[in-house]
């Protein structure tokens, strides 16, 4: 059984499915959505034509970590009962991951953990991720690294060390079939359709998101001035921003955001679309995990606004800079990049430090091998 809740997750989780679904001689693979994101998951379980067999529906307005975890924990143990899983993957750091692994470590099942030992080592960054992620490396059996680092980091926790594979990350092998269906011939989105009429050719393109708690106050009011002080260095600048759904993010944003010029601040888009931004763009600044591991198999430099990342491979290999929330060290990198060709360049054609694709392949061969 497959589990997952949130638009990233079922990314990431997609190209496992689809390949374990090539298999079905030898396994009987059913999907569970935990529903954590509602409609940003729909989107994506529709783009890659995954029906999950079980849905828990379980998202509400204002729900709290409180009531989410234990609506979780209380409505997967039916599912379990039904299918009775010999094997339950759980993937990165949400809460629903972490809720589900519980209950399945409770049913008894073997836990497999997708993206498991990446560490800050700092429990309240980001929060609740970096909690749930250990939560997850605890009750699993199984752990699938996507580096090196990440395996010598359960090492160091005494996990056994016959129980890790390092296989890359799948969200390389989600970005990999995205590019190749939204670049098909007769392929129609009119999210993209529309996004090309807000971007404009004769200007570089810098993709924004947002959305972690961290960010949330005093952060996100810094990150705004920030973005308007980057859009004065050059008027050849334009800045896209799909603005995060979340009232501590979405309202200081439009506040103050919404007048000033060469900024379009548009709703959360499609992955697929979101995949032809960033092809499009030619900076990405970001407080996201996964777009860490995504942007370089593009070829797009990323500076990373946080404080701290789980994913030092990116900032060690030199695709991805880490700036914090302070306007100043934002605007003194962009500067940078956007001033000295060189530099733009070297980080734009560095090997992608997350694999090559193939990751969701080496899980499916390394279970293969263990039953």
């Amino acid at each position: 059984m497959i589990i997952f809740g949130t638009r990233p997750e079922a990314i990431k989780m997609a190209p496992l499915v689809k390949e374990f679904l090539k298999y079905s001689d030898q396994f009987d693979t059913r999907v569970c959505v935990t529903g954590q994101h509602r409609e940003m998951l729909d989107q994506v379980l529709k783009f890659f034509e995954i029906q999950p067999e079980f849905d828990l529906d379980l998202m509400k307005p204002d729900q709290d970590l409180y009531n989410l975890t234990a609506s979780i924990i209380t409505s997967i143990k039916p599912i379990l009962e039904v299918f009775v899983p010999d094997y339950v993957f759980i993937h990165g750091d949400t809460t629903t991951s972490m809720a589900v692994g519980v209950a399945a470590f409770y049913f008894g099942a073997t836990v497999c953990h997708i993206e498991a030992g990446l560490r800050t080592y700092d429990l309240h960054s980001p929060f609740p991720e970096e909690m749930n992620r250990r939560v997850n490396s605890v009750i699993s059996q199984v752990h699938f690294a996507p580096t090196e680092v990440a395996k010598k980091n359960l090492i160091l926790e005494n996990k056994n060390p016959s129980n890790i594979v390092v296989v890359g990350n799948t969200v390389i092998d989600a970005l990999k079939f995205a590019v190749k269906k939204v670049k098909a011939p007769g392929y129609a989105n009119s999210k993209i359709n529309n996004l090309k009429k807000l971007i404009e050719k004769d200007k570089k393109m810098i993709l924004v998101t947002v959305h972690r708690r961290e960010s949330h106050g005093s952060g996100i009011i810094r990150l705004c001035k920030a973005f308007k002080e980057i859009l004065e260095i050059d008027p050849g600048l334009q800045i896209i921003y799909p603005v995060h759904l979340n009232p501590e993010i979405q309202k200081p944003v439009y506040d103050l955001l919404n007048q000033t010029n060469n900024i379009q601040l548009i709703s959360p888009v499609s992955y697929p679309a979101f995949v032809w931004l960033m092809e499009k763009s030619y900076l990405i600044i970001t407080d996201s995990g996964g777009i860490q591991e995504e942007a370089p198999s593009l070829g797009k430099p990323v500076l990373v606004i946080r404080d701290k990342t789980e994913r030092p491979e990116a900032i060690d290999s030199g695709t991805a800079i880490l700036v914090g929330t302070q306007p100043e060290m934002i605007l003194s990198e962009v500067k940078r990049i956007i001033n000295k060709q060189e530099v733009y360049n070297k980080m734009a054609n560095l090997k992608n430090p997350y694999g090559d694709g193939k990751a969701s392949k080496k899980i499916v061969s390394h279970i293969m091998s263990i039953i």
